[in-house]
């Protein structure tokens, strides 16, 4: 009991939460619904009371009073139907308004994790269970709780009723209806529980949906034969969770449909009583007519009272994981101050890794261990090492797309942490080797490398130019306005080289940056368009700091200094020349790649 009581004070706080959400999406709205909420209310009552005094006055022979309160009845009901459509039409634009508030405030939530948190699959499930039913719970739980409100004011109507005649009978209309109500509150805690234990399993649902049925992965599906494989996984997931579903909805309805029946009993027996009092002279048939009404009316009103408590109670649990993912709190600490006091003023220009090592979350190795180095602006450096050795990982810590676990990063004399993201950012332009296909116009899809110049056609040529995308682009059906990707209509799919070409445009958008990063980023481009972008590359660097990730040696030997990275450690670093001649691991490789082209 005390464990229900909890229950449903957690419900109450989560209803006031929400409440403040409907508020806030409308007030004029929320005021109106909860005007015509209090008439719809009255008006059962109303119609019910014109009941008795039309059957009162028929049987005292007096037809021109029953006629008028036949006519009174008649704008009772006609009032009682336009709430009901005026209820429902509120509730129809207010719930649409809310499903998008809350909509925005889930993806506004999103956009201040950190990647890591997107890495994290406790993290990254919060914000799935927090989307999965945003549209649909916030607006169910609105609607139950005013018509809580109205039936619940109707309900004290008939309860005042009902009172004149028994209190007794008050009473079993209470009683009939609570153990129902009660059931049906553990069936839906029951059930909510139940599927956030399947969440994990609901995530492999969707994940194999997308594989099937995305053009993604459609080339390998069909190559490797995997439609038969992933289909077959799909349909067992699919058909277990049919099973389990199918068991829950049984279990409920035979509970509910049983207590329902009690319920039905109280209610004849009642009615039995009435019919024996009225027939005895102790009730006129207009006083028998409304506390048959009112008992009849007043336990569907209960029904529907205890019924929204329990369904309020149900989208309250699904609530908590809306609240609880919107109230998480940003792990990191304020970085408004752009300015050193003057006591810690630097003169340093450049980037410097002071003792840093970042774990993923999970692993125990190291992706970067205790790395320390400096690089002067203007320098240009190129990052080797076989993959996993931590060469993506220290441009995502330069980025601060991560926090360091131990130790610090250093611009122009400054923690990162002290930076505005915004401002840390604006400073470089990046292409990873992993980097977005957005389904955008072409000309979008280059501009987003700098939003504020998103309709700036003088850089978005340059950009295209140092890119080398002027070729890709003008031979597309639309020029810079085609779509690109297959997603909408129109749609026009580019090869791995030229998309790999409009994303490195993108990077060049970024004019103001004085660091330029490239991660990977002419794997898939031809040997000539490779010396191309990088003869332009250099061109554009001047002045720049700039940092090359490339397991390609024409690429790497045209940087100043090259870092050979090993199992997240610095083990080499030099020139090209200097590195060749040591003979250590830098050597290694040279003569690795360098035999393939004999």
């Amino acid at each position: 009991m005390n464990g229900l009581l909890k229950s449903l004070r957690e419900s109450v706080a989560h209803v006031r939460a929400t409440l403040r959400l409907v508020w806030r999406s409308s007030p004029s709205m929320t005021l109106a619904l909860g005007a015509i909420t209090l008439v719809a209310a009255l008006l059962p009552l109303a119609i019910g009371w014109g009941g008795k005094r039309i059957v009162d006055a028929i049987l005292a022979g007096q037809p021109n009073v029953a006629l008028a309160w036949v006519g009174f009845e008649l704008g009772m009901v006609a009032a009682q139907a336009t709430a009901t459509r005026g209820l429902g039409l509120l509730r129809s634009v207010l719930g649409a308004r809310l499903g998008v508030d809350v909509n925005v405030a889930i993806l506004a939530k999103a956009t201040t994790m950190d990647l890591a948190d997107f890495e994290n699959s406790e993290t990254y499930d919060a914000l799935t269970k927090a989307r999965r039913e945003a549209s649909s719970r916030p607006v169910s739980l609105v609607t139950e709780a005013f018509q809580l409100v109205q039936n619940a004011i109707t309900l004290g109507g008939w309860a005042v009723l009902l009172f004149r005649y028994s209190p007794l009978a008050a009473g079993l209309l209470a009683v009939a209806a609570i153990p129902a109500t009660v059931a049906e509150m553990r069936s839906s805690k029951q059930m909510f529980r139940f599927r956030n234990w399947r969440s994990p399993d609901s995530s492999k649902l969707l994940y194999l949906e997308h594989v099937l049925a995305n053009d993604e992965h459609a080339k390998e599906v069909k190559i490797f034969g995997l439609a038969n494989l992933f289909l077959g996984r799909y349909r067992d997931l699919a058909e277990r969770f049919y099973r389990e579903d199918r068991g829950q909805a049984v279990k409920r309805a035979a509970l509910s449909h049983g207590l329902s029946l009690l319920a039905t009993l109280v209610f004849y027996g009642t009615y039995g009583s009435m019919a024996l009092a009225a027939a005895a002279g102790a009730l006129t048939l207009g006083s028998m007519t409304l506390y048959v009404t009112a008992f009849r009316s007043g336990q569907s009103a209960l029904g529907s009272v205890l019924g929204a408590i329990g369904s309020i109670y149900e989208h309250n649990l699904y609530m908590s994981n809306l609240f609880r993912f919107l109230e998480t709190g940003a792990k990191r600490g304020s970085s408004a101050a752009l300015a050193l006091p003057a006591a810690e003023a630097s003169e340093e220009r450049g980037i410097r890794f002071d003792h840093v090592t970042f774990c993923y979350d999970g692993k125990d190795t190291p992706a970067l261990e205790d790395v320390s180095l400096f690089i002067p602006a203007g320098q240009s450096v190129a990052l080797v090492g076989e993959n996993g050795a931590g060469k993506t990982t220290f441009v995502k810590l330069l980025a601060r797309l991560y926090e360091p676990t131990s130790g610090r990063i250093l611009l122009d004399g400054r923690d990162l942490a002290a930076w505005d993201e915004d401002a840390l950012r604006g400073r470089l332009g990046v292409v990873f080797q992993d980097f977005a296909q957005y389904q955008l116009p072409v000309s979008e899809n280059v501009g987003v490398g700098s939003v504020g110049h998103l309709t700036d056609e003088a850089r978005l040529g340059r950009a295209i130019e140092r890119g080398g995308a002027r070729e890709v682009i003008d031979a597309l059906p639309a020029k810079g306005q085609t779509q690109l990707g297959r997603w909408f209509k129109d749609g026009t799919e580019l090869s791995g080289g030229q998309w790999q070409k409009v994303a490195l445009a993108r990077a060049f958008m970024r004019e103001e940056a004085d660091i330029l990063v490239l991660d990977e980023p002419t794997a898939a481009l031809d040997a000539k368009a490779e010396h191309a972008v990088f003869q332009r590359f250099r061109e554009l660097a001047e002045g720049r700091t700039t940092i090359v990730i490339s397991h390609r040696f024409p690429t790497v030997r045209m940087a100043d200094r090259i870092l050979v990275l090993e199992q997240g450690k610095v083990v080499e670093e030099g020139t090209h020349a200097s590195l060749v001649a040591d003979a250590g691991r830098y050597a290694k490789m040279f003569e690795l790649q360098a035999e393939g082209y004999r």
